[in-house]
């Protein structure tokens, strides 16, 4: 079958395909399809001013222009009753990271605008962005004094000496040598009387800064940072303090836990952060700890419902495969200081959380739907976010605090046609041992009681990833909407090792790959044939990553699916942990190394119980892909090509762990849908 697709090369193995055209002309459709899904405009980071009159927020589009295929981030800015809406910046290179100034009157963010990531200013009024920095390395993040005389900057090589030097020895790349830190620099937030901005590093050690956050009087900076820049360092996370005017860096926490996230308490009293079990695992289990300023023993915060992974999920999959990290997010503090804010997780739903210093943890928000990109503003009187749900795309809001009804503020997708979606429901059934099972179900459009329809599983990443009620018609790696116009059932099951459903069961898959969470799956499938929903001949099974390996593992252990989708699925544990880039990653959830648990290894991997499958398989696989590489799929794919299983695999050059342009996405999904077409009608 041969389809076009705008600016895309992709490489199906045993033929090579180009796909280099011109972009169709958009036509709009009677039913949802995955080109009209490219329409759906994503909602970024929601900032409100300190004075709460206005709201900035990133708003995201798809091009999918040949050779220049890419998102689009522009800056929006409306009043915080949704009024006065007006877009801040045009230019075709983007922008993101938007911060007020204190005073209100500017918004400051980060551009590539100039051919590098600088950070750039505008006024809320309109008129010319400013550039700040003539960055040559990498800027990774900024943030404003709260007094608006200072900006810390988090990135390397302002000057681009290091890239140079990089080049001169391009002929040899030391693997392990190749990882580079990002530091802490400062610079006076406006210039001199030479038009100059001096820009001083702070940091003369040679760990890696992750996050960072400055004290409410302007003098020192909290920061988490990491040994080095490897995804697989997390664990060893810490916290310390530095004075901007010496340079002088103390520690705050160096345990053998994982510590992160700083925040400092408007009065200057407390400094929280997240910190992991002694031993940082990659299941997770974070808690909020409290350091008073002026002496005193820190105090660990219990009562928050899922204790989330923030730390390990942050490292661990691509933005495009994570809810934002959504889990434990430290957003802030109230303006009192008595109340620390959170974004967590409970069941399918996004919650906004807020504890107060002697531990009471209680809801001030729970949405029916996801919530992302949440931001609290300076002085902590409001809070904003994108949300969306099943039948609803995002938008984004402002809420006031403590407790208030959210407002509307943007119109990201308000042109988006009117178009049946299936109904989506929240299920529950019981697993082989009893255990209570949540999953999505969504039905095809049209549905009628009493009549058997085709069956899509698809399975979550992660493993401690989950599904949650987000937009059907939204442009991820799969068209649910899609699959619903064209009659699909769809189950989305949140197995054992989830989060979102606390500690036990988010640590419930240990040592266990393929087992309980394969009957979890294989229950809920039973679960809508009895209920006279799915029809048994007609079924099929997808996933990526984590959700690759179960469909790998689904079709190695059964023969009920008729069609199934491996993307980027981990398939031999036992080249996989000689390979990833989180090399700690399957040590953790076998309980060891693979020369010591080498049955372990063998008994979970799909790759040796591949004799017999049968199923139809359809790969995908970014070349780049250094969380799980692309070895992975390519020891699968030779399996089932050498039995005569119908199979095929697509490769996409340069793409790495998840897709990074929307020609790639939409190719993605059109494959999805086209693939399990013929085997499931």
């Amino acid at each position: 079958m041969k389809r076009l697709t705008a600016g895309l090369v992709v490489r199906v193995i045993g033929g090579l395909t180009l796909l280099v055209v011109a972009a169709q002309a958009q036509v709009q459709p009677n039913a949802w399809t995955p080109r009209l899904s490219m329409q759906v405009r994503s909602i970024g980071t929601v900032v409100p001013s300190p004075d709460g009159r206005w709201v900035v927020y990133t708003q995201s589009s798809a091009s999918l222009e040949p050779e220049k295929s890419r998102w689009i981030a522009q800056l929006l800015l409306a009043r915080a009753d949704g009024s006065g809406r007006f877009q801040l910046t045009r230019d075709e290179a983007g922008a993101g990271s938007p911060v007020f100034s204190p005073d209100g009157r500017r918004v400051y963010f980060l551009s590539s605008r100039s051919g590098k990531t600088n950070l750039w200013r505008i006024p809320v009024d309109g008129g010319e962005a400013e550039r700040l920095t003539d960055w040559q390395g990498r800027l990774s993040g900024y943030q404003l004094s709260p007094d608006g005389k200072w900006i810390a900057l988090l990135g390397h090589d302002p000057a681009g000496e290091e890239k140079e030097a990089r080049a001169q020895r391009a002929a040899a790349r030391v693997v392990g040598e190749e990882m580079i830190n990002d530091n802490l620099w400062v610079m006076p937030a406006e210039p001199d009387s030479s038009g100059k901005r001096a820009l001083r590093r702070l940091l003369e050690a040679p760990y890696h800064v992750v996050n960072f956050d400055w004290s409410p009087d302007s003098r020192s900076i909290a920061f988490e940072h990491d040994p080095n820049s490897s995804e697989d360092s997390w664990p060893q996370s810490d916290v310390s303090e530095v004075e901007i005017a010496s340079g002088s860096v103390k520690v705050v926490a160096d345990t053998p836990a994982a510590e992160g996230e700083p925040r400092y308490s408007p009065d200057g009293c407390y400094l929280a952060y997240l910190r992991t079990a002694d031993q940082a695992s990659w299941a997770g289990e974070e808690h909020i700890v409290l350091v008073p300023r002026q002496g005193g023993a820190p105090r660990v915060i219990e009562d928050t419902f899922d204790a989330g992974p923030s730390l390990a999920a942050s490292s661990l999959w691509p933005p495009a495969l994570l809810p934002r990290k959504a889990m434990g997010l430290v957003l802030g503090w109230s303006a009192d200081s008595s109340r620390l804010l959170f974004a967590g997780e409970k069941s399918m739903r996004s919650v906004l959380y807020s504890v107060s210093l002697h531990g009471q943890t209680k809801a001030i928000y729970t949405p029916k739907g996801a919530l992302h990109g949440a931001a609290l503003n300076a002085t902590g009187t409001q809070v904003g976010f994108s949300q969306e749900s099943s039948n609803a795309p995002p938008e984004a809001y402002v809420m006031n605090l403590p407790a208030d009804l959210p407002v509307q503020v943007s119109s990201a997708n308000a042109d988006l046609p009117k178009l049946p979606l299936g109904e989506t429901r929240i299920i529950h059934w019981n697993s082989t041992d009893g255990l209570d099972i949540e999953g999505l179900l969504t039905l095809p459009v049209g549905f009628e009681a009493g009549k058997r329809y085709p069956l899509l599983v698809v399975a979550h990443g992660g493993p401690m990833s989950r599904f949650n009620d987000t937009f059907l018609g939204d442009n991820g790696l799969y068209p649910y909407a899609a699959f619903a116009a064209k009659g699909y059932a769809i189950l989305r099951p949140n197995v054992r090792g989830s989060g979102g459903y606390g500690k036990k069961f988010r640590f419930a898959n240990l040592n266990d790959w393929g087992g309980k969470d394969y009957q979890d799956l294989m229950a809920g499938v039973d679960r809508l044939i009895s209920d006279g929903i799915a029809d048994p001949a007609r079924m099929a099974i997808m996933g990526w990553s984590y959700g690759g390996y179960m469909t790998a593992w689904v079709v190695t252990h059964t023969h009920r699916f008729k069609a199934a989708i491996d993307g980027a699925g981990v398939t031999n544990l036992w080249s996989f942990t000689g390979t990833t880039d989180i090399l700690s990653f399957m040590p953790y959830y076998l309980s060891g190394e693979a020369w010591d648990k080498l049955p372990a290894y063998l008994e979970h991997s799909p790759m040796f119980h591949v004799k017999g499958v049968t199923t139809p398989t359809l790969i995908l696989h970014g070349e780049a892909d250094l969380r799980v590489p692309i070895s992975q799929s390519y020891e699968f794919y030779s399996a089932l090509k050498r039995q005569g299983v119908t199979t095929q695999m697509v490769v996409y050059p340069g793409m790495p762990h998840s897709p990074l342009t929307p020609a790639q996405r939409l190719d993605i999904m059109e494959r999805h849908l086209e693939w399990v077409e013929p085997y499931l009608r």
